[in-house]
C-alpha cells in the first residue's frame, strides 16, 4: 500500500496542474471575448418602418400572399401578419386586425377579406386600388394586381377597382358564374363554374389568349405578364410572356393541386406536398428550401416565393431586398444590428455577419471568411465589419473610396459608416476617416487623440472624448456640429442626417441640429436612457427598462415601435426603417446561462472563469457578486 502513495500524489499534482491550465485557458478566452463581443446579450431582430422584419413565421398560419416587395400571412385566429417593404404602408394592417378569412398582395397594396364578406384595403392607393366599390359586402374571394384589385361576389360576379388603362378592370359580359379570380400586373383572370377561363386587360404578350381547349380548369394564377391554369387532371397550362421560361412547365406535368405565378417565375404544388418552381431564378425564387415537403399552399411575388407548411409555418425564399423573406433564418443569436439606407447587417455571437436587403452595390455580400467579426456598421450603400484582430473589412459601393481603409489597417476598436464616408477609432484614441470629404467630414479636428467613441451622419462626424466632451466636424448648415453647453458628461454619441444626439451619464439625451421634423425634441421624461441612435430625420432612445422611445419624422412608421415595446437590448436607425435587437426569452431558467441567451456556451464558461478571480468580500458591489 505504501508504494501506491507516491503515484496517487503524482496523480493529484497532475490533476491540479491540469486544472490550472484549463482555468488559465478559460480566463484568457474570457478576456478575448470581453474585448471582442463586449459580453452583450443576444437576441432576435425586429424591424419596423419602411422595412418590416422579425415576424414569427413558425406556426399558426392558414394562408399566404406575396406582393411586389412584401408578404402577407393569414393566421388561424383571423389576424394578418405583414412583412417586407412598407413604403406605402402595405404592411400596416388596419385595426381591428381580426376576422379575416383571405388575403391578397399587389405590387404595393394589400387586401384582406373579412368573414362578413367585406374587403379591407391598405397601402398604395394612387389609382384607387384600395377604394372598394359600394356596397362593400357579399365578397367571397379577393385578388390584387399591379395597381388594381378584384373582388369576387357570392353571386358569381366580379368587382374591380384601380388602374384601368389596359382595361384590366373592365370585366367582360356576362359578369356571372365566376368561382375564382386572379390579377396580374395589368391583366385579370376569372374562372367560370363551367371550368373555362375569361381573361381581360393587357395582352401584349398573349396573356389574355387562353389556350384551347378552354375547359376543365379548376384554378388560375396571374403573374407579371403570364398566366397559369390548373386542369382537373392535375396538369398545368401556361401562356403569355415566356422570356424566362416561366411558361415551360417541367415534366412530368401531372399531380399538381395548386399554382402561383410571380413576376417572371411560376410555382406548382404537387399532391405529395412538394413544390415545383420554374422561370426566372436570378434571386433564387425558384430554389425551394429543403426539405421540399409538407407544403399545402404556395404564393409567388415579383421576385420571391412563399410556401405554407401543413404545420402552419411559412417558408420564404428568393429576393429579399426589402425583407419580404424576413430576417434570414434563424433569427436568433444576434449580438448587434446596423441599418443602412436599404440594407441591414446583423452580427451573430459567433462572429459571423448576416446581411439582407437591397444589394445593388454588393453591400450585402460579406467577404469571405465571414468570421471573427466583433462590430458592424452600415452606410448608405456600403458596409463595414470590424475584426477581432483590429482590422476593418469593407464592401459595397466605393465610388468615393468609402471602402478603402487607409493603411495600416490594424488596431481599430470601433467603426462608423456615413452616407459616403467611413470612420474608424484606433486603440490609441485617434480617429481615421476616409471616403467623400466634400464637407470636411473626414477632417478630424486636432488634437486627434483621447477619443473613445465615434459616430457619423450624412456629412458630419462626432467624436466622444475620454473626458466626456464631444468634438464635431463636417457640414454645419443646421447646427449639427454645435454641441450644446455644457459639453461634458457624455457617454455616447450618434449622428443623423442633419442632427446629432448625445447621451449623458445621467441617462438624459441632448439633441441639436436640424429639427424640421421634431427629431431634436426628446419626449418627456428625458431620463433613464441607456443608448441613442439618430436616423435620417428621426431619433430613437433605448431605455434601461428595455423599451424604445421614438420621435421625429414618421412618414414610413419608423417611429412606430411594434408592441410589445419591451425587452430590447440594442437599436439602429436608418433613412426610413428601424431595427431593434430583442432579448431572447427562453421561457425557463437555465443554470449557467449568464448572458440570458437561452444556452450555456463558451461565453458563459469564460464569464464564470473571470468571476472566479473576483473577491466578493472586497468587491461586494461587483455585478458578479450580486445574485442573479
Amino acid at each position: 500500500m505504501g508504494k501506491l502513495l507516491p503515484s496517487r500524489v503524482c496523480g493529484l499534482i497532475r490533476i491540479m496542474r491540469l486544472k490550472k491550465v484549463l482555468i488559465s485557458l478559460v480566463i484568457v478566452s474570457a478576456l478575448l471575448l470581453s474585448a471582442q463581443l463586449q459580453a452583450t446579450q443576444t437576441g432576435k431582430i425586429i424591424g419596423w418602418g419602411g422595412q418590416v422584419v422579425g415576424v414569427d413565421l413558425t406556426s399558426g398560419f392558414v394562408a399566404v400572399a406575396a406582393g411586389g416587395l412584401h408578404s402577407l400571412g393569414l393566421k388561424a385566429d383571423g389576424s394578418i401578419v405583414a412583412w417586407g417593404n412598407n413604403e406605402f404602408g402595405q404592411c400596416n394592417v388596419p385595426s381591428p386586425n381580426s376576422g379575416f378569412v383571405a388575403v391578397a398582395a399587389g405590387e404595393f397594396h394589400s387586401l384582406g377579406l373579412k368573414a362578413d364578406g367585406s374587403i379591407v384595403a391598405w397601402g398604395n392607393n394612387e389609382f384607387g386600388q384600395c377604394n372598394v366599390p359600394e356596397p362593400n359586402s357579399g365578397f367571397v374571394a379577393v385578388a390584387a394586381g399591379g395597381y388594381h384589385s378584384l373582388g369576387l361576389k357570392a353571386d358569381g360576379s366580379i368587382v374591380a377597382c384601380g388602374y384601368d388603362d389596359y382595361g384590366q378592370c373592365d370585366v367582360p359580359s356576362p359578369n356571372t358564374d365566376f368561382v375564382a379570380v386572379a390579377a396580374g400586373y395589368y391583366h385579370s383572370l376569372g374562372l367560370k363554374s363551367d371550368g373555362s377561363i375569361v381573361a381581360w386587360g393587357d395582352t401584349y404578350y398573349g396573356q389574355c389568349d387562353v389556350p384551347l381547349p378552354n375547359t376543365d380548369f379548376v384554378a388560375v394564377a396571374a403573374g407579371g405578364d403570364h398566366c397559369l391554369g390548373l386542369k382537373q387532371d392535375g396538369s398545368i397550362v401556361a401562356w403569355g410572356y415566356n422570356g424566362f421560361g416561366e411558361c415551360d412547365v417541367p415534366a412530368p406535368n401531372t399531380d399538381f393541386v395548386a399554382v402561383a405565378a410571380g413576376g417572371d417565375h411560376s410555382l406548382g404544388l404537387k399532391a405529395n406536398g412538394s413544390i415545383v418552381a420554374w422561370g426566372w431564378n436570378d434571386y433564387g425564387q425558384c430554389n425551394v428550401p429543403s426539405p421540399n415537403s409538407g407544403f399545402v399552399k404556395v404564393a409567388a411575388g415579383e421576385e420571391h416565393s412563399l410556401g405554407l407548411k401543413a404545420d402552419g409555418s411559412i417558408a420564404a425564399w428568393g429576393h429579399n431586398d426589402s425583407g419580404q423573406c424576413d430576417v434570414p433564418f434563424p433569427n436568433s443569436g444576434f449580438a448587434a444590428v446596423a441599418a443602412g439606407r436599404l440594407h441591414n447587417l446583423g452580427l451573430k455571437a459567433d462572429g459571423s455577419i448576416v446581411a439582407w436587403g437591397n444589394n445593388i452595390d454588393g453591400q450585402c455580400d460579406v467577404p469571405s471568411p465571414n468570421s471573427g467579426f466583433v462590430a458592424v456598421a452600415a452606410g448608405e450603400y456600403h458596409s463595414l465589419g470590424l475584426k477581432a484582430d483590429g482590422s476593418i473589412v469593407t464592401w459595397g459601393w466605393n465610388e468615393y473610396g468609402q471602402c478603402d481603409v487607409p493603411p495600416p489597417n490594424s488596431s481599430f476598436v470601433k467603426v462608423a459608416a456615413g452616407g459616403e464616408h467611413s470612420l474608424g477609432l484606433k486603440a490609441d484614441g485617434s480617429i481615421v476617416a476616409w471616403g467623400d470629404n466634400g464637407y470636411g467630414q473626414c477632417d478630424v479636428p486636432s488634437p486627434n487623440s483621447s477619443f473613445v467613441a465615434v459616430a457619423t451622419g450624412g456629412y458630419h462626424g462626432l467624436g466622444l472624448k475620454a473626458d466626456g466632451s464631444i468634438v464635431a466636424w463636417g457640414v454645419n448648415y443646421d447646427g449639427q456640429c454645435d454641441v450644446p453647453e455644457p459639453n461634458s458628461g457624455f457617454v455616447m454619441v450618434s449622428a443623423g442626417g442633419e442632427h446629432s444626439l448625445g447621451l449623458k451619464a445621467d441617462g438624459s439625451i441632448a439633441a441639436w441640429g436640424d429639427n424640421d421634423y421634431g427629431q431634436c425634441d426628446v419626449p418627456s421624461p428625458n431620463s433613464g436612457f441607456s443608448a441613442v441612435v439618430a436616423g435620417e430625420y428621426y431619433s430613437l432612445g433605448l431605455k434601461a427598462d428595455g423599451s424604445i422611445v421614438a420621435w421625429g419624422r414618421n412618414k414610413y412608421g419608423q417611429c412606430n415601435v411594434p408592441s410589445p415595446n419591451s425587452g430590447f437590448v440594442a437599436v439602429s436607425a436608418s433613412w426610413e426603417h428601424s431595427l431593434g435587437l430583442k432579448k431572447e426569452v427562453c421561457g425557463f431558467l437555465l443554470a449557467g446561462d449568464l448572458n440570458d441567451d437561452c444556452r450555456v456556451d463558451f461565453y458563459d464558461f469564460a464569464k464564470m472563469a473571470s468571476n472566479w478571480l473576483i473577491d466578493c468580500t472586497t468587491e461586494p458591489n461587483n455585478p458578479a457578486c450580486v445574485p442573479k
